[in-house]
């Protein structure tokens, strides 16, 4: 899966970006590097899902797959 990423300077130094496809992940770094780190823990949080909260009847299966 490949995901667009908006990076922005920060006023105050330092980097911060959005993934304008997920809703409300952003996440900032002191450096670009950091950032980039920061990032991919910001993606895995955003869509990761606590199955335990959710309603599953008889019929319904619950599978992952990779993106």
């Amino acid at each position: 899966m490949k995901l667009k990423v908006i990076v922005h300077e920060a006023e105050e130094g330092g980097f911060w970006a959005e993934v304008p496809a997920i809703r409300g992940c952003a996440t900032q770094g002191e450096t670009f590097e950091e950032l980039l780190g920061n990032l991919y823990e910001a993606v895995e949080g955003c869509l990761s899902v606590d199955l335990s909260s959710l309603e599953t009847g008889e019929k319904d299966r619950v599978m992952e797959i990779a993106v």
